[in-house]
């Protein structure tokens, strides 16, 4: 890799520390290629990416960025899988770890604030964008429905009093 390469890289993981909501640092010693894949193949369902890079290059682009604290995560032979959404990448990670023994979350940055690997669980187990998105919907939608039933009520009563009293009547 030339001079030229390894400045676009440091450039690339410069946009990725600075856009992304969260970052996870994990080992990932004796993983095969399928399983990388299939990590790989997760972050992009949940909007996320997974990148492996040279660690020094990687606290290069750390430099001067809010998640600079995790720099002192990065030894050995590790891989950053991060997202937009503050969520998605902690979930993927936390998830591919449970079913990978090899996998190892280290802990990782949200915007300034640096993670352990508990704090990686605890982002991890928080609802999604689109979760909260849906559930502030739907306590949106209730009040409605609430006053449409309320302001329909009377009238369908008044309906079927009438009613009751138009059978009596006849009868």
């Amino acid at each position: 890799m030339d001079r030229a390469q390894k400045e676009q890289l440091v450039d690339e993981l410069g946009q990725i520390f600075e856009s992304s909501g969260v970052v996870v640092v994990s080992h990932y010693v004796g993983l095969t290629v399928a399983e990388m894949q299939d990590l790989r193949a997760r972050a992009r369902a949940a909007g996320g990416a997974v990148r492996v890079a040279k660690n020094r290059l990687a606290k290069i682009a750390l430099d001067g960025k809010p998640c600079e604290s995790i720099a002192e995560l990065l030894t050995g032979m590790t891989v950053l899988t991060y997202s937009e959404d503050p969520v998605a990448a902690a979930k993927v990670a936390q998830d591919f770890a449970k079913e990978n023994q090899k996998f190892v979350i280290l802990g990782g940055a949200m915007g300034e604030n640096a993670l352990d690997a508990a704090g990686v669980e605890a982002v991890s187990k928080m609802p999604s964008r689109e979760e909260l998105i849906s559930t502030i919907a739907g306590m949106l939608g209730a009040p409605a429905s609430n006053i449409a039933g309320a302001i329909g009520a009377p009238a369908s009563n008044i309906a079927s009093i009438l009613s009751t009293i138009e059978d009596k009547a006849a009868a």
